[in-house]
Order: C-alpha cells, then sequence, then structure tokens
C-alpha cells in the first residue's frame, strides 16, 4: 500500500512546488493586468502590463493641474545645511506630508550598497540631492546643470526655465522628451526600473511614471528610449528622467493608508523601499 501512495505523493509534491514557488514568487508584486484607478477629480492611476519586446510593469498617474484643489510638494530641506535632507521612503514622506500620490525624486549623495548589512543611507542618514531643489519657495540644494521641473504656488510647470519665483523645484538625470519629440541617441540598449516626469503642450497636466525592473518573468524595466516612448504615448511633450534603479518607487494613499503601486527592488529585494533624499508628491485634500 505505502508503494502505491509513494508516486502518488511525488506527484502532489511536484503540483505543489509548481502552484507554490510561482504564487511565492509574485507575492506582495502588483498583478500582470491592466488597472485604471481615479484617485481624486482629475488624478488618474494607470497600471499597463507590456510582453513585449520584453516583460515591462508600468505604472503612470495623470495629474490635472488646472484642478484648485491639487497642490505640488517637494520635499523640504535646510538650506543651511550641507546635507539638507534626513533620507526617507516614499512612502513615509507621503505619510509624513499627506500626500495622495508620491514618486522618488532626484538622485543623490552619499549611497553605496555593498550588503543588506553594509548600506548608506538608512532612514534618518543626511544626504543631498545632486541638483536644483525647492520647497514652497525654499532652494535647498543649487543648480548641477542638469534639467529641472518647476511647479509655481498655482501650479503652472514648466521645464529648465520659469517666469515665476522659485517655488517647487526638482531636478532630474536627463531629458527624455523636447518639443514633442524624443531626445536623439537615448540609451536604448540597458534594461532598469526608471522614474520620470513629464508635462503635456498646455501645461496643465503632469504625468508621471514608474517602471518595475530587475525582476525576471516579471518585470525587465526599460531603456530610456522606451520610457520616452512611454511618456509620449501618454501625453508627455516635455520630460525628463528621475533617479532610477532601487529609488523608483510610486505610492498611493487610499482608504488603508500608504500602499507601494508598484515593486520597488533596493538592495536586489524585490518590494524593498530605499530611502531616498527628496520626492515628488501631489497633494489633494
Amino acid at each position: 500500500m505505502r508503494r502505491k501512495l509513494f508516486p502518488w505523493l511525488i506527484i502532489l509534491l511536484g503540483l505543489l512546488c509548481c502552484l507554490g514557488l510561482p504564487a511565492l514568487y509574485y507575492a506582495g508584486r502588483p498583478l500582470p493586468t491592466a488597472v485604471r484607478r481615479e484617485l481624486a477629480p482629475g488624478v488618474v492611476y494607470y497600471r499597463r502590463f507590456h510582453a513585449t519586446p520584453h516583460l515591462m510593469m508600468a505604472h503612470i498617474v495623470s495629474v490635472d493641474l488646472n484642478n484648485p484643489d491639487v497642490r505640488v510638494l517637494v520635499t523640504p530641506g535646510d538650506p543651511g545645511a550641507e546635507y539638507p535632507m534626513a533620507a526617507s521612503t516614499t512612502s513615509q514622506f507621503a505619510r509624513d506630508y499627506g500626500a495622495l500620490v508620491a514618486i522618488n525624486g532626484d538622485g543623490f549623495t552619499p549611497w553605496y550598497f555593498n550588503s543588506l548589512l553594509d548600506y548608506y543611507p538608512h532612514p534618518g542618514d543626511p544626504v543631498r540631492p545632486n541638483g536644483l531643489a525647492a520647497s514652497e519657495g525654499v532652494v535647498y540644494s543649487p543648480p548641477n546643470g542638469g534639467p529641472v521641473l518647476y511647479i509655481s504656488q498655482t501650479n503652472r510647470a514648466s521645464f529648465n526655465q520659469t517666469e515665476d519665483p522659485i517655488y517647487n523645484a526638482i531636478a532630474g538625470d536627463r531629458m527624455l522628451i523636447v518639443d514633442g519629440a524624443a531626445v536623439a541617441d537615448l540609451d536604448d540598449g540597458r534594461l532598469a526600473p526608471r522614474t520620470a516626469v513629464g508635462i503635456d503642450g498646455y501645461s496643465n497636466r503632469l504625468i508621471l511614471i514608474v517602471i518595475d525592473g530587475r525582476q525576471p518573468l516579471y518585470s525587465e524595466g526599460a531603456t530610456l528610449a522606451e520610457l520616452a516612448d512611454l511618456l509620449l504615448y501618454y501625453g508627455a511633450t516635455e520630460a525628463m528622467s528621475l533617479d532610477g534603479g532601487g529609488s523608483s518607487t510610486m505610492v498611493v494613499r487610499g482608504a488603508l493608508g500608504v500602499e507601494v503601486m508598484n515593486s520597488p527592488i533596493d538592495g536586489y529585494v524585490p518590494g524593498r523601499e530605499r530611502p531616498v533624499a527628496n520626492h515628488l508628491g501631489i497633494l489633494v485634500p
């Protein structure tokens, strides 16, 4: 009797492994299905899964800047300090400032990762954004020659120059779209997690996008050229990339609190958020 049961036990264990291992791998990650969710009037979240030319999970938020209830906020910093920021995750920023939506911002220093026991920064560690940063009229990090998104107190958005006094400003890595066309010679070979921000031709709509990456069989990431193409598809006529890789994170505040919408991968651990310097938040009462 035992000999007859043994092959069936082997088959049963095999089936459990076949079903259980994928379930374990995908646990905590957003499902690869299309989602549209209105977060507030004029603020809409989209999730899109692309199977070709490679697996890519995209998270997009469209923000109507004409909505008088919408307020944009860059993480505040101390202009008098050498390192004006205390590193925090995007989730923590959203909780601290009541953001409806938030993404990670500019690259920063210092940063290193040698192992899960040897890395910097931890939450609360002092850091400095790479480029220009301002929050509600307080400039706390100088420009470094890179691109900058300016958001005025009246929600007027522009890249690289502004007619208004500097109110909220956040720097990026490079321009992706200029005058409605993708920038020439963008990298089209390296797949990675990405974060970017764009505006439409009338400067009345902000487009936030985060691409998951470095997760085989789930989402491999995007090249810079693919990121530009996605931003064009969602209506951006000007756009720049923000800090990517393990920093790429998008969060949304829901009925149960702050929810991480993507699958960040800090330290090669899926779902782990990286503490970063600054963030771009959307606040709606």
